[in-house]
């Protein structure tokens, strides 16, 4: 694997960071939702975000 410069893994960190915060958004919002669908869309959404968290992380290894 290639070594990151610094700017590299501070933008990963940053964009990891946001990720996290999206993750935990969309758990709230699809805890309180109030129809099965919303519910649905909410926790995909998450997981979406999951996804992208982990493909960042992988980056770090």
């Amino acid at each position: 694997m290639t070594q990151l410069s610094e700017k590299e893994l501070s933008a990963i960190k940053e964009l990891l960071g946001e990720e996290e915060l999206l993750i935990k958004k969309y758990q709230m919002l699809a805890e309180h939702a109030e129809t099965p669908e919303l519910k649905s869309k909410m926790t995909e959404i998450s997981s979406k975000h999951q996804g992208h968290f982990n493909e960042l992380y992988s980056k770090l290894s």
